[in-house]
């Protein structure tokens, strides 16, 4: 071949395959509401590190901390329309489009944040990940469950009957109002970045969360009781707009679902470590860490589980999937 024919061939070549390989380029935004400390940002950042070195720097996701894509519900929303491409929430905010995902909002549904994981890595927590692609979204998985206690800005709460008029800011999760309502007090849904704001000028006489987020959102500015009622424990997960997981590449759908494994285990050992140094940190902030009669709160699960079979009917059979496994 004439060496100036073959040099051309060879820089077409090369031509040809640099565009392939930025045609196989995929770029992703990933959303959450809390901190770059958080384990829903370990979750994330750990996404996108494990996705670009399996994917040879072809798969780059940017993570956006701190609401800067909106709140929960509007990321959700989002990613359903295929404007956002992933999103870490905690489960609350999905009851607004998956009915099914209520049973998370059943009080004292499990006894530890171990017991929540365990059912969440079960084949149960694949079936109701297994429920979101009906609704334009993709569950790429569950990322370690939150004890959800409550702290006020200075009521003592020391047993279900001092939860009575309490006004309580909630998740807007439509089973956390009626959780609440069941137990007596006043559920309040507001955006979370308005609840700091609210407890400041006691809008609200108090909030539900888990111990690290309590800190990492320095709610210990505006509130002088943390009250270890372990209501809920709150499963978190990372989902994908199913119109972006669609078009994906066979090779690129393995590399997110390999690297969304490693982003579980790492962000719920991420959250574990959280969860104890939160406490401590507290108990050296002069924080008043009550230790509720949670006999008290826990009598109060069955009525309460009742009336919320009532609004949602639809959870019944995954309620007794999850205690099943539970009573083991």
């Amino acid at each position: 071949m004439i060496p100036f024919v073959r040099s051309t061939l060879a820089a077409l070549a090369a031509a040809l395959a640099g565009t392939a390989a930025v045609a196989q380029t995929v770029e992703l935004n990933a959303g959450h509401v809390l901190t770059t400390s958080s384990h829903y940002h370990a979750a994330a950042a750990k996404l996108a590190e494990v996705a670009a070195a399996k994917s040879n720097g072809q798969i780059k996701i940017t993570v956006f901390p701190s609401a800067q894509l909106g709140g929960e519900v509007k990321m959700i929303q989002s990613a359903r329309t295929g404007t956002q491409d992933i999103v870490v929430t905690g489960e609350a905010p999905v009851e607004n489009t998956v009915k099914e995902y209520s049973v998370f909002s059943f009080p004292y549904l499990f006894d530890s944040v171990d017991q929540a994981n365990a059912v969440l890595a079960s084949p149960v927590g694949r079936e109701m990940l297994d429920l979101l692609p009906r609704y334009n979204l993709v569950g790429l998985g569950f990322i370690s469950a939150l004890e959800r206690n409550i702290f006020t800005n200075g009521k003592i709460i020391r047993s279900a009957a001092d939860m009575k008029g309490l006004k309580i800011r909630v998740i807007q999760g439509p089973g956390y109002v009626k959780a609440y309502e069941a137990l007596g007090a006043q559920p309040t849904p507001m955006a979370y970045t308005e609840l700091y704001m609210a407890l400041q000028n006691n809008a609200v006489d108090a909030a539900e969360n888990s111990p690290d987020v309590f800190l990492q959102d320095r709610f210990v500015e505006v509130s002088k009781t943390y009250v270890m009622a372990k209501i809920m424990y709150m499963p978190a997960l990372i989902m994908m707009s199913k119109a972006k997981w669609d078009a994906l590449s066979p090779e690129h759908k393995r590399i997110m679902q390999e690297a969304s494994a490693e982003a579980v285990t790492f962000a719920n050992a991420h959250y574990k470590k959280d969860y104890a140094d939160s406490l401590e940190q507290m108990k050296k902030g002069k924080i008043q860490i009550i230790e509720p009669d949670l006999a008290s709160f826990r009598a109060t699960a069955p009525a309460v589980h009742a009336a919320l079979l009532k609004d949602f009917p639809t959870v019944k059979p995954w309620l007794e999937k999850i205690q099943a496994l539970t009573a083991k």
